[in-house]
């Protein structure tokens, strides 16, 4: 498996709990601490996928 085609593998997730808190936290640019949430780290790799080099195929 390489970075390239990691996005094409489906890996099943089983949460006990559907909004269970994640424990971690940032601060934001006023000092408050914002919880992370699946869906903010989510968003963070199809962002990181879309600006993956693609390598040219190999004959």
């Amino acid at each position: 498996m390489s970075l390239q085609n990691s996005s094409d593998d489906k890996i099943q997730v089983i949460r006990t709990q559907p909004d269970q808190s994640l424990g971690c936290s940032i601060i934001d640019e006023n000092g408050r601490e914002v919880p992370i949430t699946e869906g903010m780290i989510q968003d963070a790799c199809r962002e990181l996928e879309k600006r993956l080099v693609k390598t040219a195929k190999q004959d």
